[in-house]
Formats: structure tokens, sequence, C-alpha cells
């Protein structure tokens, strides 16, 4: 999953948890044998369930059954999105199984895996528009690091002090932090599967945008459910193929997964100590540093160069300090030769100073009075930001961690 340090796509479980990040379809199924195409549409309830009505219509060579939420009334016929290409999606499954029993993964799973694979076309179209979700950092973050979510995050706090201390302990990452990614990705567990990942990540192999990267993906799910004696099909995630309480994809999870409860099994989904454990060997190989902030509010000059609140350029606290950089009460930063990058909305500042620039201060203002520009609001970026951006490259995704972190700091 890869964002833009202006806006914040809106995609996965967490970041999405209060609007409707990971949700969306059912699947379409790929049939064995000669069957009329079904076209079905959902029923509204709480937990939807795909209703199938049979549509009178001739059979393809190897029929398809087609299950998909009701779409917007702006959203065009199935048919009108493009024909299915049958032999690409057979040639798919073909050369998954080809690189599955050449990494000898069980016949059990590859067939699991393989029959009757779903092809779910709403994943593609979210796939491939992703760059129409996106927000301010502001309207990010009164989305994503909100009353509701800080509040259920202190309940989580006082659900298992017991575990997070554990995690701590072993992996030198605050409770704080934990519950901050826990609440960023899958709102605490509330939002965690919306789709059958075996599902989900052949379609995504058969769209071929990223075909290497979610075949790499499916193997090390079919390697997992091999080691844990699962059934694949038994897998859900989001519709870019994350999983369990904090959405790590599988190769993610073969990397660092942990058995947190001594079971044998590494279950980020049902076990909330393996997750919680898994989240913090994650963050730790990342190289977390708990001595060290994430990222700290500041308050920069009106007229200061936007080309610096990229992240990219390092300064040490003086140089900020020495370039109009305070504390948002106006005192001064520490005097440190310590490097921080620096983030701001520039998009949003351009707007501002461009607003400001047309609203003359005084209606009976000649043509060259302005308004005033405002002071602009930036964040100091520290290590552990960057370390952040491993997980989820993210600008905005980083800084609400933070936020979150923050308010849950007890």
């Amino acid at each position: 999953m890869t964002w833009d340090n202006r806006f914040a796509c809106i995609t996965c479980a967490a970041l999405l948890c209060t609007a409707a990040a990971r949700a969306d379809v059912a699947p379409t199924s790929i049939a064995p044998a000669p069957a009329p195409v079904v076209v079905a549409s959902p029923v509204v309830v709480a937990a939807p369930v795909p209703v199938a009505t049979t549509v009178a219509t001739p059979a393809p060579t190897t029929p398809i059954v087609i299950v998909e939420t009701a779409p917007a009334p702006d959203t065009p016929p199935i048919a009108e999105r493009g024909a299915f290409d049958m032999a690409r999606w057979e040639s798919v499954l073909d050369t998954v199984r080809t690189r599955a029993t050449a990494e000898k993964i069980s016949k059990k799973t590859i067939d699991t895996t393989l029959k009757n694979p779903a092809f779910i076309p709403n994943i593609v179209k979210r796939d491939q528009n992703q760059s129409e979700f996106k927000l301010t950092l502001d309207g990010y973050l009164n989305r994503t690091v909100n009353p509701t979510r800080i509040a259920s995050g202190r309940k989580m706090a006082n659900k298992y002090p017991t575990l997070l201390k554990r995690v701590h302990a072993r992996y030198g990452v605050q409770p704080h932090v934990i519950l901050a990614f826990w609440g960023m990705e899958s709102n605490y567990g509330a939002r965690m599967a919306d789709h059958p990942l075996r599902d989900a990540f052949v379609t995504l192999i058969y769209e071929g945008r990223r075909q290497t990267f979610f075949t790499n993906q499916l193997i090390a799910l079919m390697k997992i459910a091999d080691k844990n004696g699962d059934d694949i099909s038994d897998y859900g995630g989001s519709w870019a193929g994350a999983m369990g309480h904090f959405q790590f994809i599988p190769t993610t999870l073969a990397a660092y997964g942990v058995d947190g409860n001594g079971d044998g099994k590494i279950d980020i989904s049902g076990s909330i100590g393996d997750a919680m454990m898994s989240a913090g060997n994650y963050l730790n190989r990342l190289g977390w540093n708990e001595n060290e902030r994430i990222v700290r509010r500041v308050v920069l000059p009106a007229d200061f160069d936007v080309s610096l609140l990229d992240g990219k350029t390092k300064k040490t606290l003086s140089e900020w300090m020495a370039l109009g950089a305070t504390l948002p009460d106006g005192r001064a930063l520490p005097v440190t030769d310590m490097m921080a990058g620096m983030v701001a909305d520039t998009v949003a500042i351009n707007d501002a100073r461009m607003n400001a620039a047309i609203a003359p201060t005084d209606p009976n203002a000649v043509d060259t009075d302005v308004a005033p520009m405002p002071a602009i609001t930036a964040y100091l970026t520290y290590p552990n930001f960057y370390r952040i951006k491993k997980w989820n490259n993210s600008n905005w995704y980083a800084i609400a961690i933070a936020e979150l972190a923050d308010a849950l700091h007890q």
C-alpha cells in the first residue's frame, strides 16, 4: 500500500474504520462446469450476505458466477466495465499452481486455493482508483484520531494491561504505541476481514498491475496455511490482502509473526496475544526507540519555504529554529544538534496563501492590499516517524499514529 505525502489514500482497514475502509463487496466465483451466469446483489443487513438470482443468458465455455454488491447509480453494469478474460484467469491459476508446487506447498493447500477462486470486480476498481480517496491532513486526522477511537483505545488499555506490559518488556514498544497501531489498523479488531484473502489475491494477480507482488503474497499465505494446518479459504482480510488485528500482509506475517500465547500457531486474527506480540516484534525489528519522540508539532512563519516540508530535508533543531520554527505556544525549540525532518500539508498552505492574497483586509482597500497570511502548523519528524513509514509509507499515517499514541499515553 503506497501513499503520497499530500494526501492519504483511505484504503486500509484501519484507516477507514469509521468510514468504510475495507468493506465493499462479495466475491465472484469461477465455476468448474457449465452453468448460467448468475448476478447477485446482497441484502443490506448488518452482515451482508449476497443473494443470487439466475439470469437467463447463454453460459460461456467456462462459466462465471458473479456476486457483487449493488452498484452505485453511476456504476456501469459489469459487462460495460471490460470483458472478463477467461484465458488470462486460467493462466493465472496455472502459474500459481506451478509456483506453489515448486515451493513444496502441499497438494491439499494448492487444490483448496485453486478450487473455484472468486473474481471480485470491485477489488479491481478500488485498486485502480485509490487516488480518488484523498483528504487534507486536518481532514485525515479528524477521521482517524477522533474521540471515539481514543475512548476505545483507553478501554483496550484497561482490558489488556498485562499483555501490553509483556510486549513492552520483550520488544521495547510502549503500550500506547501498540494501541495506536491497533486502533489505526483495525479499530481494535472491529474491522479485520471483509474478503476471503484467497479470492482477493487471485483477483489482484489477474488484474496485473502488481502481479509479482500479489503472487508472492498468495504463495506466502499458502505456506502459512500449510504450516498451521488451516484451510486457506477460511482466511479473511482487507481487499488489498492485509489480515488480522494489525493488518499484516502475508510476507510480513511470515517474517515477523510471533506465537504470543504458546499454542504452537501464529494467529494474528484469532489471538490478540499473537497479534500484539507480532506487532511489537515488527516495530522492534524496524528499529523502534522508545526513548525518542515520533513528531513534535511546531509553528512556522507564514512565508516559510514549503519546499522544505516534505520530510526528506533534515536539519538540526537549532537550524530549524534559526528558520523561525517555534513551539505552538511561542517558546523556543530545544537547542540541540539532533536531526529531524519537517512535514506539513503544503497544498493546504498554498491554498491558504492564495486565499489570503485575494482577500483584502478592508472592503475599501486597494487591490494591492492583502490579508495577512496565516502561520503554518508543521511537524518535526524524528527517527521513529521514518520507522512508522516502513510499516505504512504515508506521512499522514505516521502523524496520525503519533497523535493517537499521545492521546492514549497514560
